[in-house]
């Protein structure tokens, strides 16, 4: 489950003058590319044309393109997991933090980044990437089901299952959105996920 936090705007740099690129700006153009083409959209020359700059600016951050996959994942995992947790710690309700997961996790499955990266799993740093987000999510969402009383055994079943029921979500909103609720439909459909994930005997 994940939600884009809001990023803050840069200062505007004088008329005729541009801003240098840092290691970053390539990781997250690297980022954009794997949501448009998968791994092999990453490629030095057309994310270069994409931030209006050279290989050179590249070479001065990255020895190569590994280099700038493995930074683009480390991005991935602190702008859609690390940087969503700290956001939900101003939120001192657990069932609300979980609530705000799914609501915002679902709302943004349409982009395709995360489909991008799970067809591409066959790739050992991308399948290390994948299982440290997945356990670091899992382990998140299950301790939101202890701190509302669950013991830890079910906390953790509950845990992977919401994480599954996402999956399942940005899946078929993918490969089928029409299939998916719409609109008050939508949040009727969430609630029912929620309850279900909630319920106690």
């Amino acid at each position: 489950m994940v939600m884009a936090p809001q990023r803050t705007g840069e200062r505007t740099k004088p008329k005729g003058t541009r801003r240098r690129l840092t290691a970053r700006d390539w990781a997250e153009a690297a980022l954009a590319a794997i949501g448009e083409g998968g791994l092999a959209a990453v490629a030095v020359e057309p994310i270069a044309a994409r931030l209006g700059t050279t290989k050179g600016s590249f070479y001065w951050h990255f020895a190569n393109r590994e280099a700038l996959v493995d930074a683009a994942l480390e991005r991935w995992e602190q702008l859609r997991t690390e940087a969503v947790i700290t956001e939900l710690a101003a939120e001192p309700d657990p069932a609300r933090r979980l609530r705000a997961l799914f609501t915002n996790g679902t709302a943004a499955a349409g982009k395709p980044l995360e489909v991008a990266l799970l067809a591409t799993a066959a790739d050992p740093r991308v399948a290390a990437a994948l299982q440290r987000v997945t356990d670091r999510r899992i382990g998140y969402v299950a301790e939101l089901f202890v701190s509302l009383g669950f013991p830890e055994d079910e906390a953790r079943r509950r845990g992977l299952l919401a994480y599954t029921a996402y999956l399942g979500h940005i899946q078929l909103s993918h490969a089928v959105p029409g299939s998916l609720p719409d609109g008050p439909d939508r949040d009727g459909y969430l609630d029912s996920v929620l309850d279900t994930l909630l319920h106690q005997d």
